[in-house]
């Protein structure tokens, strides 16, 4: 199952570092919904389902974490890990999030 589901075009790269710090794009809005939340680039106009609670709780956390691995070890359980930083990696690539 995948926790992200996009409705646009290939995202630019980008490159994620799990080991550093990383926060919510400043032009991103995340709006809670009952799977999860949605969230939209001002800038790219780009609209991304967040589909897992876990997920938004955890990308909404990374800014109060030095890395965006120490933000999966805190709220992520060990067997979902994996997928939780491959979420991360695609949502950097969409500019969702980006190093902070």
């Amino acid at each position: 199952m995948s926790l992200l589901e996009g409705r646009t075009g290939a995202p630019a790269p980008t490159a994620f570092d799990p080991e550093g710090p990383w926060r919510v794009h400043p032009r991103v809005a995340l709006r809670p919904e009952s799977f999860g939340a949605l969230a939209y680039h001002y800038d790219t106009r780009r609209l991304i389902f967040l589909k897992s609670p876990t997920l938004v709780e955890l990308v909404s956390a990374l800014d109060r974490y030095p890395s965006a691995s120490a933000a999966v070890e805190a709220i992520v359980p060990v067997a979902e890990r994996t997928k939780y930083s491959s979420a991360l990696a695609r949502l950097a690539a969409s500019e969702v999030i980006d190093a902070g």
